[in-house]
This record gives structure tokens, sequence and C-alpha cells, in this order.
């Protein structure tokens, strides 16, 4: 992410900032356009300490193990507190954003994917339609709002944050010749039913009508046809993820 544009994060002022803080870090990814984007002191904070590990090796990024909820730092230690795809992983995102709000002496931005509205299209005729039945049985399912799209803006209300604006980027990934190992690894996933077996409990509770078997059967088959259509250098995948950029003040 990122790569391709940076507009939407203009409401954060990377490079006014002097603090910021990246909560909910993980190996660093967005930490790092955080760091490139400003001359600010930037850390990371997560609480898998596997994750941080590969985060405090990017230059200059300072690694903290915490959590979320009960930040190890003092108010107003940073003038940007920040986080992305963290609060839809989250039972009480509130409760993160008001932790976010004592830390910082400013703003505090959020950068949420909309799982509800993605898109995807495929050479491999059944994966679109195959796709968005098991997303919206998952979003059913699980136990966190995968989701939020623009109802981050109350909860920033909730939190006492008072919204400055919201961005939308649109994360593009394309899959397409020539492949590499991410590419082929995935296509494997799909006709082993491995990627749906990860989160087959939320997917039991959030199918409507059909048994959790009988899609993992339609979906490994769909995975055998992207593995074949991959083996002939004809497979192509556009998915399309909108993340809402979402800022407040303190």
């Amino acid at each position: 992410m990122w790569d391709d544009s940076r507009a939407a994060l203009a409401d954060l002022d990377l490079g006014g900032r002097t603090r910021i803080l990246d909560v909910g870090c993980g190996t660093g990814e967005f930490t790092r356009v955080l760091a490139e984007a400003s001359d600010a002191r930037v850390v990371g904070v997560d609480a898998d300490t596997d994750l941080l590990s590969v985060a405090a090796d990017r230059a200059g990024i300072e690694a903290v193990a915490g959590d979320a909820t009960q930040l190890p730092f003092a108010a107003d230690s940073f003038d940007l507190v920040v986080c992305q795809a963290l609060l839809v992983n989250l039972p009480d995102p509130t409760a993160a954003l008001s932790e976010f709000a004592r830390v910082s002496s400013d703003l505090v931005a959020t950068v949420e994917p909309d799982n509800a509205a993605v898109g995807v299209d495929s050479t491999v005729e059944a994966e679109a339609a195959l796709d968005r039945r098991v997303r919206d049985a998952f979003r059913e399912g699980v136990a966190t709002d995968v989701a939020l799209g623009d109802r981050v803006r109350g909860l920033f209300a909730d939190a006492g944050l008072s919204v400055v604006g919201t961005r939308r980027y649109h994360h593009r990934k394309l899959t397409e010749p020539p492949y590499d190992d991410h590419d082929v690894r995935s296509a494997a996933k799909k006709a082993t039913g491995e990627g749906l077996d990860r989160h087959e409990a939320d997917l039991r509770r959030g199918l409507d009508g059909d048994s959790y078997e009988s899609v993992r059967r339609e979906w490994r088959e769909m995975g055998r046809e992207v593995v074949q259509q991959i083996r002939d250098g004809e497979y192509r995948r556009a998915e399309v993820v909108p993340f809402d950029v979402t800022t407040g003040r303190v």
C-alpha cells in the first residue's frame, strides 16, 4: 500500500510532525511509510513480539511492545497517533481510540478497510462471486466489525475526538504473469482449502443456508482452476480494497 499515492494521508500533515506513534504496527509496513514521509521520531507498538521484531529491523523506526488499549506511554507523548487495519480486529475499538487520544497532544488518525465494498475480478469465472459469498459470510460470523467504513466517524465522537476529515484510498492488488512465489502459494491455499480452514468457525456462523463443507468444495474447485491457469500463464485477478483515512483532533 501507499506506493502509488499518499494523497489520502494529507490530513495527517506528516511533514509537520515531530513524534508519531503507529499502534498495531505489525511488521512495520505502514510505520515505514510514516518514517519516509516525515522527519519525526516514529515509534511502532504491537502486542505480537514476533511481528514487532521485523519492524525493529526497519530503518528510522523504534519498536515497543504494548497493548492498543493500554499503551505504555505518558499522556501527550506524541503529536500524531495512527493505526492501519487495527480497529476492525478489536472487540472494543472505542477503548483503543480513547487511549490514542490520551497519548496524543494533537491528532489521531485511523486507516481502516471497508471490507463490505471490496471488488474482485478474475479470469476464473467462479472466483468473483464465490469470493463475495465467502467474504459476506465471514463478516456475518466474525466477532468484530470488519467493515467499519464511515462508522469510524461515530467511534471518534464516542472517544471524544473531533473529526477533521475522511479521505478514501483504494488499494489495488493485481495478480498477473509473471507470477511470484506469493501468487503461487496463494493459489495453492485456495486449491487445498487452507485459506478457508483458518476461518472455519467464523464462516460456519456466517453461512446462511449453505454448509461449510459445500462452500469449501466449491472453493477448492475454483482454486484448482486458478492453479491450472497459473500453470498456463493465463490467470489474472484484480482486487480493490477501499480504506477510509479518518483524522480527528484531541
